[in-house]
């Protein structure tokens, strides 16, 4: 694994070295999303970029060192290790930070599967049961429960889907189909494959010393009408993870667990402002570098791989905007 403090040295020195975004004029039908900016190509192919960006509070707020690298390369990870249960829209990843995928027409809900009762967004399974909802997207929970414990069993919590600035948006699997959001066919198709996918995401976390302990799926259909998982799987974006030795003894003690995901970034902003009503306050470069650390340490973990840092004789943006010039052609 990476020397951390060589590590520290590196991401401090790349402070700004940051891929903001990534769009290019001569490339078709450009789209901006929280973290990957895209373009749609003419053969139905779409060619995604992972930014550096990083977005919390449904907003985007900083740029993080390597994380659009680190997203790619753990998406790239669980993709490969979860063929088998759904299949995923990637084609080929002509760099670090890009992946071409087949595009699909996408489900306009997202699935949350949750194992723990936390979470610190308007939409988090804790938020609600802490102001005293014990049915949060229709689940029945038990009194007495504290925040970071297990739940009684595996859950799914979907969300509809907010653009840029907007939230998601609670919502049960029963209104989904009441709505005409999805047939009940397509509902139960996609919990089947939502849980699969968590199933084995867990246990390949704890064959690592780590807790998965929730996380997001977007699905869509392709051409053939199959059912594909999409954007991201199990990255620390869009999951929760955490050390599994320390879990106990911290839940005891009333902390929040050793997490190597988005969450310490929510939980520091959320310990100094409301960041649904206040300003979010500037974050400072060592809880960048922090942060960075985080995301790589977890896709080492994971993958049993060290990190493959970037040279940095070129600026992240012109060697993305160089390896995907071909595309434009």
């Amino acid at each position: 694994m990476t020397d951390k403090a060589i590590l520290h040295n590196i991401i401090r020195n790349r402070l700004h070295d940051v891929l903001v975004d990534a769009e290019f004029p001569e490339l078709p039908n450009f789209g901006r999303g929280k973290v990957r900016d895209h373009y749609d190509l003419s053969d139905g192919r779409r060619l995604m970029i992972t930014t550096d960006r990083q977005s919390a509070f449904d907003q985007v707020m900083a740029a993080v060192p390597f994380k659009g690298q680190v997203l790619t390369a753990a998406a790239r990870f669980w993709f490969e290790h979860t063929a088998d249960i759904v299949p995923n829209h990637v084609i080929e990843y002509p760099d670090p930070n890009v992946v071409v995928v087949k595009k699909l027409k996408m489900l306009p809900v997202e699935v949350v599967v949750r194992d723990y009762l936390t979470g610190s967004t308007s939409t988090s399974i804790w938020s609600m049961y802490h102001v005293g909802n014990r049915s949060p997207y229709g689940i029945v929970l038990p009194e007495g429960m504290k925040k970071n414990q297990k739940l009684p069993q595996t859950v799914l919590t979907p969300t509809t889907k907010g653009a840029m600035g907007d939230h998601d948006l609670p919502v049960t699997t029963q209104q989904i189909v009441e709505r005409g959001l999805l047939t009940q066919a397509q509902m139960d198709e996609v919990n089947k494959a939502a849980l699969d996918l968590f199933a084995r995401g867990r246990e390949i976390a704890a064959q690592h010393g780590l807790i998965l302990v929730d996380t997001k799926y977007e699905f869509g259909y392709d051409e053939n009408g199959i059912l594909t998982i999409a954007d991201e799987i199990h990255t620390p974006d869009s999951s929760r993870y955490w050390l599994a030795e320390t879990y106990e003894e911290r839940v005891v003690q009333g902390q929040e667990p050793d997490s190597l995901d988005k969450e310490f970034l929510r939980l520091w902003i959320s310990s100094r402002c409301d960041p649904y009503n206040e300003p979010i306050p500037e974050i400072p470069d060592d809880t960048l570098v922090d942060f960075s650390c985080r995301y790589i340490d977890l896709y080492e973990k994971i993958s049993g791989k060290n990190f493959e840092i970037p040279s940095a004789g070129e600026p992240v943006r012109d060697r993305v905007h160089r390896n995907i010039k071909k595309y434009a052609e």
